[in-house]
């Protein structure tokens, strides 16, 4: 083969690599964004990234644009490794038709979708795009719902990531929303569905794509995303730290990374983590971080439902899911939000083979009209039902409060849980002693000495885990000191765990 023709192949690589050109890119690092080709680079290993369809080029011949075409259209794809593990990745070009969508743009994108989904790997797609392309009416929303429908498909088989680093408007959110998670960089991302534009018209609101639609408003109010970064370089770092938690597909087991942290380790300051005070709020991230390997764990959603915690982290060197209620926000009770994020997140962990650990001091679900018009008893059963449906290990520890439905709900002993424990001092009843002794002795509600003779008896019935241990719903009670050890035993005997849910096509959630 001659070296002229050779010589020719790398000159146009080079200009595709390119991309819309020089003045384009630098465009894109003005505004404090990388480009395309970049952010791959930071995201995988160095040098193992293969890309597939550089040469791509749209066929629209409508309005002009037969005589703009450019290689790649838009969209690099391909796939490579995060600490030599294989990845699938697609990254819009903004400096290329400003991202916007072709069906020639969208076909490169389910490429590697379907190549991920029959190989068993994770796709990470890197959002910065202006929407479909007009010029191609009809074509490029075939080409959407072409990418929704490998979205669906890949569901609980491979994870799947998005990271929104530009704009994201219209059809471009519906593929990500339906990904397991979505990150969002501070001040360069927005996603919605239609503009501050069209919302003007409609509705008479002024607002700002940031006020509309950015990192703050999706990671803070609408949790429709799992967390924000300050930029392209932590979002992408922090995206392959994640990626280390998660097993490749739903027929592995997630990886076990050799650890230093042993797992008889003990800690003498859980034992007066919980105040005397059964009404003082403590940190249960406190009690995460010293229980899981080397206090390393990965939050899901810190900014979103901050009354229940999710999070990876690993025990004995294996990934493992931590659902944890917080006392520091909302006395750590069940509301809308709280009980959302830790459906998905539950779910998520069932659908790739992660165990999961829970902690449990929750005064029941949040009360009040707002929370019942919005819905309450179905995003509360959700919770529910996922931990119900959940076949991996399940591992719950009863720290301090477990009141009414909420304590049944929080990976019981009733919806499955494997091994259920609880700290000295639990408190494991239908509610309060109080209020418990006001409706058992109502007749006496004007007697304060009655009452507090009551609230005793009621404290001394229930205000302790001995019997809930009695009748076999909790099968210790445990030191806090030796909780780690107790989760890392019981997930090396849980191990094996082989349960199947009954045959179906599939559940019906309720939505």
């Amino acid at each position: 083969m001659s070296k002229e023709i050779l010589a020719l192949l790398e000159e146009k690589r080079e200009r595709t690599r390119m991309g819309g050109g020089k003045a384009r890119i630098e465009k894109q690092h003005a505004k404090g964004k990388l480009s395309a080709r970049e952010r791959i680079e930071l995201l995988l290993d160095e040098g193992s990234f293969e890309e597939w369809d550089m040469f791509v080029e749209h066929r629209c011949s409508d309005f002009g644009m037969e005589e703009q075409r450019v290689p790649g259209d838009g969209v690099v794809t391909g796939w490579g490794t995060i600490e030599g593990r294989a990845v699938y990745v697609f990254s819009k070009d903004f400096t290329v038709f400003g991202g916007s969508l072709s069906k020639a743009h969208a076909e490169k994108i389910v490429k590697v979708q379907q190549a991920a989904a029959r190989n068993g790997a994770p796709v990470i797609g890197l959002f910065d795009a202006g929407g479909a392309r007009i010029q191609e009416g009809v074509d490029s929303l075939a080409g959407y719902a072409d990418i929704f429908m490998e979205n669906v498909l890949a569901s609980g088989v491979v994870p799947q990531i998005s990271v929104i680093m530009g704009p994201c408007a219209g059809g471009d959110v519906y593929s990500p929303a339906m990904t397991d998670f979505i990150f969002m960089v501070r001040d360069t991302s927005y996603m919605y569905v239609t503009g501050p534009d069209v919302v003007k018209t409609v509705t008479n609101e002024e607002v700002t794509h940031e006020e509309l639609g950015g990192a703050r408003v999706h990671a803070v109010k609408s949790g429709v995303v799992e967390g924000a970064f300050d930029n392209d370089i932590e979002a992408l770092t922090q995206i392959r730290r994640l990626i280390t938690f998660l097993p490749q597909s739903y027929a592995e087991k997630p990886p076990v990374i050799p650890s230093f942290d042993s797992i008889d380790r003990t800690d003498r300051s859980l034992d007066t983590l919980v105040p005397a005070n059964p009404n003082m709020p403590y940190d249960m991230k406190e009690l995460v971080e010293k229980v899981c390997d080397e206090g390393d764990y990965f939050e899901i959603s810190p900014d979103f439902g901050g009354n229940i915690i999710c999070a990876f982290g690993r025990i004995d060197g294996s990934t493992v899911g931590f659902v944890a209620n917080q006392p520091m926000t909302l006395a750590g009770v069940l509301d809308i939000d709280a009980s959302r994020k830790a459906a998905r997140f539950v779910r998520f962990c069932d659908c790739f083979n992660i165990p999961i650990v829970t902690f449990v001091d929750v005064p029941g679900f949040m009360p009040g009209t707002k929370q019942e018009y919005g819905g309450l008893i179905k995003h509360g059963a959700k919770l529910l039902f996922a931990y119900a449906e959940a076949t991996v290990p399940k591992v719950t520890v009863i720290t301090r409060k477990a009141y009414g439905g909420a304590y049944d709900v929080m990976s019981s002993k009733h919806l499955r849980g494997d091994v259920n424990y609880a700290w000295p001092n639990a408190e494991i009843a239908v509610m309060g002693a109080k209020g418990a002794a006001e409706i058992i002795y109502r007749a006496d509600r004007d007697k304060p000495e009655k009452m507090a003779e009551h609230t005793k008896y009621y404290e001394e019935r229930f205000a302790n885990p001995f019997v809930a241990a009695s009748k076999g719903y909790i099968d210790d009670i445990i030191k806090p000191h030796n909780t780690r050890f107790r989760i890392a035993r019981s997930l090396r005997q849980l191990k094996n765990k082989d349960v199947k849910n009954p045959p179906k096509k599939h559940d019906n959630i309720p939505l």
